[in-house]
């Protein structure tokens, strides 16, 4: 038996084992979409809003001033961003302009 053959063989193994989980995993996620789907009467936008809903990335708020408090937060952080970058893109258009000679 040479080592090559067996070098093949070890391959060939591996990947199909690799290809069998990544069809079992497929399967499954394909599974999951799709008893999702049926539970929001097949709308995908209702269950985009959910998940993002659930992992909080939206949130459902009651008054008024929930809202606004998390609005005003949000301004804050955006900012806080623009103080913080701005600096650097200043020092960036008005950097020396070198001459390269050819």
């Amino acid at each position: 038996m040479n080592a090559n053959t067996s070098t093949a063989k070890g391959t060939a193994l591996a990947l199909k084992v690799m290809l069998g989980a990544a069809g079992a995993i497929g399967l499954w996620v394909v599974a999951a979409m799709t008893f999702a789907l049926a539970k929001v009467d097949w709308q995908v936008s209702e269950m985009a809003r959910q998940y993002l809903v659930s992992i909080g990335l939206i949130q459902d708020f009651e008054t008024m001033v929930d809202f606004y408090t998390h609005i005003k937060g949000v301004e804050y952080i955006i900012c806080l961003a623009f103080l913080g970058s701005f600096p650097a893109y200043f020092k960036y258009l008005n950097r020396a302009k070198t001459v390269s000679v050819k």
